[in-house]
């Protein structure tokens, strides 16, 4: 049965600080371009059907990987609008928001946790429309852990239980007819 691959994008400036990284668009470290060679490496020129983010730290990590000829760019990959938060780490909100959470607060000039989670369910009925193939999203770390708990037809909130390193895959699959994790957060 059909595999869904959820790969993350290798490290970046911003994700090594904590940095929330949202729609700006920051570029690979040198590291997060070898772990993305490595997961071409893991990944060994798998026959796949790819999609992948507009934005460049997913499209670089699918091209290192050797799936940026075949990849086609998703809008809905995009990672979660954080508004007034962007570029902002968590311990720095929480200065002047103590019970700030990404899950629970609101995205000011952002994007909600249920627009976020509509645009994740138009990924999977992409990927349920595709052909029987597997199937990788080269994607960002808060939109995959929504995907993947629609995937499961969880609530979106399910999410924050799901971390998800940099240069990540994860494996949704099926076990029957039921929609399951396979995989989580294997670091090639």
């Amino acid at each position: 049965m059909q595999q869904v691959l959820l790969i993350r994008h290798g490290e970046t400036e911003w994700s090594r600080g904590g940095q929330h990284t949202g729609r700006t668009d920051v570029p690979l470290t040198d590291e997060g371009r070898r772990q993305a060679e490595g997961i071409g490496r893991w990944l060994d020129r798998r026959r796949l059907a790819v999609w992948t983010s507009p934005l460049a730290r997913a499209r670089d990590t699918c091209a290192l990987a050797g799936y940026g000829d075949s990849a086609s760019v998703e809008p809905d990959l995009r990672e979660w609008d954080y508004g007034v938060y962007e570029g902002r780490t968590t311990a720095e909100i929480r200065r002047e928001i103590p019970d700030w959470s990404v899950w629970d607060s609101p995205m000011i000039g952002g994007e909600t946790l249920e627009q976020l989670d509509e645009r994740a369910r138009r990924v999977v009925r992409l990927v349920l429309g595709a052909a029987p193939e597997d199937v990788a999203l080269f994607a960002h770390g808060h939109v995959l852990r929504v995907l993947a708990a629609c995937w499961m037809q969880l609530p979106p909130v399910t999410g924050r239980v799901l971390a998800l390193d940099t240069a990540s895959v994860s494996v949704l699959g099926y076990e029957r007819e039921t929609r399951v994790m396979r995989l989580w957060n294997l670091q090639p």
